[in-house]
């Protein structure tokens, strides 16, 4: 994880790395399907150097995306601390989220079908102010769990001694 905008000294944990194998399946679905449509849109109507051009360029929007992810992937990283939870996430625009525990109002565990097939869920954390609200997606299950229940447990402990 690139740590460069996140504070130091901090025991950063990394997502999964199948939330990077899902998404690059995501981008190779998609590429592929748009390049071929495309490809034979181009083909039939205009001709087959067209085709040729198109899938060209879907073949560089496809090599672009799937460095980005990959890069987008590493990006993600979160810490627990004594009184707060860091979340940090971007590559281009790097992001620090600091989600106070006693600020927290609810932790919800989300995974759809793709990532119940990838074995992920998402950790959705939600606070007083939208603003401070964040998410860790990518996380094995039984981490996503472990966090909720740490973090709910945390956060009313926090919030009974205010």
């Amino acid at each position: 994880m690139d740590t460069l905008f996140a504070p130091p000294g901090e025991r950063w944990q990394p997502v999964s790395p199948r939330l990077c194998q899902l998404r690059r399946v995501v981008l190779t679905f998609w590429t592929g399907l748009l390049g071929l449509a495309g490809a034979a849109a181009a083909g039939l109507l205009l001709g087959w150097g067209y085709a040729a051009a198109v899938l060209a360029v879907a073949a560089a929007v496809f090599g672009w995306g799937w460095w980005v992810v990959g890069r987008n992937w590493r990006s993600w990283g979160y810490a627990e601390r004594g009184d707060d939870l860091l979340v940090t996430h971007g590559v281009l625009f790097r992001t620090l989220v600091v989600v106070p525990y006693g600020r927290m109002q609810f932790v919800d565990v989300t995974a759809g079908p793709a990532e119940r097939k990838f074995g992920i869920a998402k950790v959705q954390l939600h606070t007083a102010t939208p603003a401070t609200d964040a998410e860790i997606p990518g996380l094995p299950p039984e981490e996503a769990e472990r966090l909720r229940d740490r973090l709910a447990a945390l956060g009313e402990a926090r919030a009974a001694g205010l």
